[in-house]
């Protein structure tokens, strides 16, 4: 029988599957000619400290983290997820998570990819994640990563580390760009505004509106160009709910978020936001 190569990627495969430690996962994958589950059978066999398989489980815990690089030049949103809120809520894992966007802001990570081979004290952060999974018991991961550069960036974490906001400004503003962070976080727009609304958006919107018509007795009947005419109001409608500035202002209703910018600066503008939570 051939002898299968062993590579640093199946390793890493079989560290990711498993939690068990990298020596371990070499000489198991060795020993069952690179079969995975039967290297991780092996690893059960020989008492090696294995987290059950968890591809199967959601991870709808965590930690969220926003934050800004000391220029506010810069901002990154991560989610280091877990199944449990009692492991979200420790403390050891939120400073867990508060060492990995600081290692995204020190190294100006710009991708998940990229910052799970970051390095902390020498260790890649994907390491890391892997012994915290074996040593908690649960699955864990970095699931979502966002970035903002723009001349000013403010950030906002809401609720406990359950959701982060960065919002991108053409100039400096704190506490007008936190009051905004705070609208995106309760919100939760699609976009800036109508025209930054992705075409998929539209189109899918626009289906469930003529979806809806089509099933209303009352427009049995009707004229195409009045059927368009109510779905494009219909369509507007959204769009006032829906894009941050024409939203209304949660700290005063009446005004619109762009009112309210306006009433801070005339020339201050979103030029772009994200909004990381979990689940």
């Amino acid at each position: 029988m051939s002898t299968v190569a062993i590579t640093a990627a199946d390793i890493n495969k079989l560290r990711q599957m498993t939690g068990a430690g990298m020596m371990d996962c070499r000489k198991a994958l060795t020993e069952t000619n690179g079969d995975f589950e039967a290297a991780i059978d092996w690893l059960r066999k020989k008492g090696a400290k294995v987290a059950a398989l968890r591809g199967d489980r959601e991870a709808k815990e965590g930690v969220v983290i926003a934050q800004t690089t000391a220029d506010n030049k810069t901002g990154i949103a991560v989610c280091v997820s877990c199944e449990t809120d009692f492991v979200s809520k420790n403390a050891d894992f939120v400073a867990f998570a508060q060492s990995i966007a600081d290692a995204a802001i020190a190294n100006n990570v710009k991708s998940a990819d990229e910052l799970n081979n970051v390095t902390i004290n020498g260790a890649r952060i994907s390491d890391l994640v892997n012994d915290k999974l074996a040593s908690i018991g649960e699955k864990i991961g970095i699931t979502k990563f966002e970035r903002v550069d723009a001349d000013y960036v403010a950030s906002y974490i809401h609720g406990a580390n359950r959701i982060g906001v960065l919002v991108g400004m053409n100039q400096p503003a704190p506490d007008a760009g936190r009051d905004v962070a705070m609208q995106i976080a309760a919100m939760n727009p699609v976009a800036v505004d109508a025209s930054s609304v992705p075409q998929s958006t539209i189109d899918r919107e626009r289906d469930i509106v003529m979806e809806q018509m089509k099933a209303d007795p009352k427009m049995a009947g009707k004229p195409e160009e009045m059927i368009a005419k109510i779905a494009e109001g219909k369509l507007n409608a959204f769009f006032k709910e829906s894009t941050l500035l024409n939203q209304a202002f949660v700290k005063d209703n009446g005004k619109s978020v762009a009112d309210f910018l306006k009433s801070v600066n005339a020339d201050l503008k979103i030029i772009e936001f994200k909004r990381v939570a979990l689940g």
